[in-house]
């Protein structure tokens, strides 16, 4: 059967990410925890037990929102994930996920689709690209920290010619969150080595997390084995930024969704939806 190793990326609230965790773990997963350098890690280590297939990522990143920094965070905990040992898949997700199914459930399924990636994409015509375009074609600074830097973003978009693609690639994205199998993981760090170029482009593009590795495996001989769906149920519909955060009425939505896993849950908004999640998946005992 192949094994796991399960990458999230958490930053505020150890509480929820120990109840992920716990929900993850299995004879065939590990658990990977990448913690903005900007959050204490100690307080997230006191949440979960001391296990030796719960690893906190060493090479931490500070995560800027919309900025390349997302991606070096995952690319440094890709690096730590393969050097540990020879997982079959790693999933990414935050501490904002939950699953919708048991880890045996997800072992077998992994089993039937060995050597493919999950992941979600659109290419240029789909309406998500009307927004997305800027993103590509302007220089954003995301990650510069300095006094006066949209001003000098702003100059420098002015001056500048829009910047094209590079390599000819053809650009596809749409979410960040996804499930790769080892061997894509692999290519994705040796072409990003061998192409600095592509790196340059997209330190300077808004939201590079959501395009960079659909973007490099659907232009790589492993575009057959790129599976149009990242297993997650995610909810957009209330024309925002960040998508709903999932309370308990939206639980008959979660079951007829026949996902793996979804986001966001926040246990501060509601934490009973959870609860509901354990005792259909989980079979955990309802409370008194």
């Amino acid at each position: 059967m192949p094994t796991v190793a399960h990458l999230i990326l958490a930053y505020r609230n150890p509480k929820q990410l120990a109840r992920l965790v716990s929900r993850l773990l299995h004879p065939k997963a590990e658990v990977f925890i990448h913690i903005d350098r900007k959050a204490d890690i100690r307080v997230f280590k006191a949440a979960l037990p001391n296990r030796q297939d719960i690893h906190f990522i060493k090479k931490r990143a500070s995560i800027n929102w919309g900025g390349y920094s997302m991606v070096q965070a995952t690319l440094n905990a890709f690096q730590e994930i393969l050097h540990c040992k020879s997982y079959d898949f790693v999933n990414l997700m935050s501490e904002s996920d939950y699953p919708l199914t048991t880890p045996d459930q997800l072992i077998e399924f992994l089993d039937q689709h060995r050597n493919k990636t999950f992941a979600e994409f659109v290419q240029e015509g789909d309406p998500w690209w009307a927004e997305a375009k800027e993103k590509l074609s302007k220089y954003h600074l995301v990650d510069v920290r300095c006094k006066g830097k949209h001003q000098f973003e702003r100059l420098l978009n002015g001056i500048l010619p829009q910047r094209k693609v590079p390599l000819g690639m053809t650009i596809v994205g749409r979410s960040q969150w996804l499930i790769l199998c080892r061997e894509h993981v692999q290519y994705i760090q040796r072409f990003l080595e061998d192409n600095p170029v592509v790196r340059r482009f997209f330190r300077y593009t808004w939201g590079a997390d959501e395009i960079i590795f659909q973007t490099i495996l659907f232009n790589s001989p492993y575009k057959d084995r790129l599976v149009n769906n990242n297993l997650r149920y995610i909810d957009w519909s209330e024309g925002k930024s960040s998508p709903k955060i999932l309370k308990t009425e939206d639980l008959p939505s979660l079951k007829a969704s026949q996902k793996f896993y979804a986001r966001k849950f926040d246990t501060d908004v509601d934490h009973v939806i959870m609860d509901r999640i354990d005792q259909w998946i989980f079979r955990v005992p309802q409370e008194e």
